[in-house]
C-alpha cells in the first residue's frame, strides 16, 4: 500500500514536471497539488516556485512560504535556502532576519554553497549588534572552500582589511587569486590592486594592469579607473593619454569619481585629436 501511494505521487510531481517545462502552468499546479497533499516535498517546493513567481496562480508570497516550509520541515533543501532568501529579502526586522538565518542555516548543514554565502553576507552586512565578522569569514571560508567565487573575493577582502580575521595579505592574494581565475571582476580589481601595492605579492605592475585590464573588460568601474591609472603615468604599459582618457571616461559615466581620475587635467596633457579620439573610443566601447 505505501509502496502504491509513494509511487501515485511520484507520477502526479513527474506529470507536474513535464507540464511546467512545455509552458502549461495550470496543469502543473494541479499536480504539484495533487502530489503535495500527499506529502510530496520535491512537489510542495514545486508548488511554492509556482505561487512565488505567479506561474499558473496568481503571485502569493504567503502561500509560497507555506509550502516552502511544508517541503523544507521534510529536508528538502532548495526549499529551505528559498526560506532563507524570502525573509532575507523581507522588511528587515528582527524576527525575518533570524528566520532567514534559521533556514539558510539548514540548507547550510546540507552543503547548499550558496546558503553558506549568504549567511556570510548576513553577518557581514548587518547593522550594529547584528554585525558578527567573524561568524562572517566562518561561513565565507566554507563556501570558498567550495569554490564560490563571491565567496572567496569576500573572504579575501576580510584578510586584506582585518574583519573577522587577522590582516594577512598574503591570504587575501590567495583568496582573490581562486576568485580572480573564475572570472570574478572584484576579485581581478581587488588582486590588481595588491599587484599595483606590492601587498602579498612583490609589486608588479604589469601582474597589475594584467588583473585590472580583465576587470574592466567586464565592466568593473574601478578596474577601469585603476587601469587608466597605470596608462596614464606609465606604470606596467606605455603611457598612453588617449587609453587613459577612455578608461577614465567609462569610470566616471558609472559615478566613479576622484581627484586623481580628472579628466580636464588630463586634457591638458593631450591635442584635440587625442581628445576626439579617446571619446569616441569610449563611446563605441563595449564590455566583453
Amino acid at each position: 500500500m505505501i509502496a502504491l501511494w509513494s509511487s501515485a505521487f511520484a507520477d502526479d510531481f513527474d506529470d507536474g514536471v513535464a507540464a511546467r517545462d512545455r509552458g502549461d502552468y495550470a496543469t502543473a499546479v494541479s499536480k504539484f497539488r495533487k502530489a503535495s497533499e500527499q506529502g510530496s516535498a520535491s512537489a510542495q517546493a514545486s508548488l511554492a516556485d509556482m505561487y512565488y513567481e505567479g506561474e499558473g496562480v496568481p503571485r502569493n508570497y504567503m502561500l509560497a512560504i507555506y509550502w516552502y516550509e511544508k517541503a523544507a520541515e521534510q529536508g528538502d533543501v532548495r526549499a529551505q535556502f528559498k526560506l532563507g532568501l524570502m525573509y532575507d529579502d523581507g522588511e528587515g526586522d528582527l524576527e525575518g532576519y533570524m528566520l532567514a538565518i534559521y533556514w539558510y542555516g539548514k540548507a547550510a548543514e546540507q552543503g547548499d554553497v550558496r546558503a553558506l554565502f549568504n549567511l556570510g553576507l548576513m553577518y557581514s552586512n548587518s547593522e550594529g549588534a547584528l554585525r558578527d565578522y567573524p561568524a562572517a569569514a566562518y561561513w565565507y571560508t566554507k563556501a570558498a572552500e567550495l569554490g564560490h567565487a563571491d565567496a572567496q573575493n569576500n573572504l579575501g577582502i576580510m584578510y586584506d582589511e582585518g574583519e573577522g580575521v587577522p590582516k594577512d595579505y598574503n591570504q587575501a592574494v590567495y583568496w582573490y587569486t581562486r576568485a580572480a581565475e573564475q572570472g570574478n571582476a572584484w576579485a581581478q580589481n581587488n588582486l590588481g590592486v595588491m599587484y599595483d601595492k606590492g601587498q602579498g605579492v612583490p609589486r608588479n605592475y604589469k601582474q597589475a594592469v594584467y588583473w585590472y585590464t580583465k576587470a574592466a573588460e567586464q565592466g568593473n568601474a574601478w578596474a577601469q579607473a585603476n587601469l587608466g591609472a597605470m596608462y596614464g603615468n606609465g606604470h606596467g604599459v606605455a603611457k598612453d593619454y588617449v587609453q587613459a582618457y577612455v578608461w577614465f571616461s567609462l569610470a566616471t559615466a558609472q559615478d566613479i569619481e576622484d581627484d586623481w581620475m580628472s579628466l580636464d587635467l588630463l586634457e591638458y596633457q593631450m591635442t584635440p585629436e587625442q581628445i576626439a579620439e579617446a571619446q569616441r573610443l569610449a563611446r563605441e566601447w563595449k564590455p566583453r
